[in-house]
């Protein structure tokens, strides 16, 4: 039956390792239940209405990707995405939260009909290998950077943009202490390391001050100040076809760097496929969809589903336990959001490190290989984004192969969307 429903493989893993996988990917990305409805409410939404439907849609589609797309990974609103609706399109630009779900909405019947066509697989095999290998690369230090600056070992500087954080005592201490504790656990090879990490962490925390648990059972506010409220007469205006592009590319680029780098340290790409990659991206346009119609900004891959496959998730049976675990969360929302960041963030930290892994595939010896590789890498993490980091590797590819006589190892495909990428940074010179 597992096999059947989640494409599990007895051969390749355990039931007990897959549900101690699915537990973990939803720990490390349990802070989107707090930090979404944070951020969202900015806009004038409801924030408890915020908080169900994010619980809501992250249970919906991390199951629908773990019987239709049988792969390990978790979906919720995205980090960044979100940020973007409420900062960016409502505060910045003026226009109303309504507005910004109605663009959301276009965005995933967009990404449906790109999904159908084929159009998303063909983009991710446009992509040269030597990106498909940095990827993995730039996302390891991106959610290593993510952990180091959600617990305060990393903080802003006006002058040096970062700089050391007080790693002395409060929550910057207790995520060293994290680091430490789970690393020794993983030299010494113990099984289900991360989550043990996550949950000693946490335990450390409570005579800390830290970690505070304010009861355990809550009951979940309705959605219905935010369900299905869009601005359908704005549709078909400039200012729609702006917000649509914007959200569509990160989205897209966003998804695929994720889907890419995560299947590769999981090791299930098969001739350079990622196995039932159309189904995946099917349900990331679906969770986007159904997102905005329950309330919420576009619902994404999470790059957190690496410390599953850390923990050796290889299966839709990992995803589908994390899609348990949200969906318990709608009534145990007090516990779970008592597990501080210094808790979850040792955990990105060392995926980080396993991520690197990839950065040997890379030949450093061809420099039109090698440059384009490095600054996918780098730009991921300082860029503090996946799409960025895509990008920019990919024009730098298109540009130095071509401009160096080497324009045989480009494809009319990859010339294509690099058109399509200076497009985009065209269109940001008129929002």
């Amino acid at each position: 039956m597992l096999q059947k429903l989640f494409g599990f493989d007895p051969n390749k893993s355990s039931v007990k390792t897959e549900i101690m996988a699915g537990i973990t990917t939803f720990l490390t990305m349990a802070y989107i239940l707090a930090v979404n409805p944070d951020i969202l409410s900015a806009t004038g939404m409801d924030k408890g209405a915020i908080f169900t439907t994010t619980v809501a849609i992250s249970a919906i589609t991390t199951i629908l990707m773990a019987i239709i797309a049988k792969l390990p990974f978790a979906l919720a609103p995205g980090m960044g995405l979100n940020a973007f609706f409420a900062f960016s399109v409502c505060q910045i630009l003026g226009y109303s939260w309504q507005f910004a779900l109605t663009a959301v909405f276009i965005e995933g019947i967009i990404f449906i009909i790109l999904t159908i066509t084929n159009v998303r697989e063909m983009i991710v095999d446009i992509i040269p290998q030597t990106l498909k290998d940095s990827i993995s690369v730039g996302i390891g230090l991106f959610i290593a950077f993510i952990g180091l600056k959600s617990t305060g070992i990393v903080v802003n500087d006006e002058a040096t943009l970062v700089k050391l954080g007080d790693i002395t005592s409060g929550v910057a201490l207790l995520g060293i202490i994290g680091i430490i504790v789970t690393s020794l656990l993983l030299i010494k090879k113990v099984k289900g390391g991360l989550l043990f990490g996550i949950i000693i962490t946490t335990l450390i925390g409570i005579p800390m001050g830290i970690t505070q648990f304010n009861g355990f059972i809550s009951v979940p506010p309705s959605i219905e100040p935010i369900f299905f409220k869009f601005e359908w007469d704005k549709i078909l205006t400039g200012d729609m076809v702006l917000i649509v592009f914007t959200f569509l590319f990160v989205d897209l680029f966003d998804t695929i760097g994720t889907l890419i780098g995560v299947s590769t340290r999981a090791g299930i790409i098969k001739n350079g496929k990622i196995p039932r990659l159309k189904q995946a991206f099917l349900v990331d346009a679906i969770g986007t969809t159904g997102g905005a119609i329950m309330g919420t900004s576009t619902v994404t891959t999470f790059v957190e589903s690496a410390a599953g496959v850390e923990e050796g998730g290889r299966s839709g049976l990992t995803a589908f336990v994390s899609g348990i675990c949200f969906a318990l969360s709608i009534f145990f929302a007090p516990f779970f959001l008592a597990i501080p960041a210094s808790a979850t963030a040792p955990v990105l930290v060392l995926v980080g490190l396993m991520m690197m892994a990839s950065v040997t595939k890379v030949n450093f010896n061809d420099f039109s290989e090698a440059i384009p590789a490095f600054l996918c890498i780098i730009c991921m993490p300082l860029c503090y984004s996946i799409s960025e980091g895509i990008i920019l590797g990919h024009l730098a590819y298109v540009i130095l192969n071509i401009l160096s006589g080497k324009w045989k190892k480009v494809s009319i495909g990859m010339c294509i969307l690099a058109i399509f990428f200076l497009l985009k940074f065209t269109i940001h010179l008129f929002q």
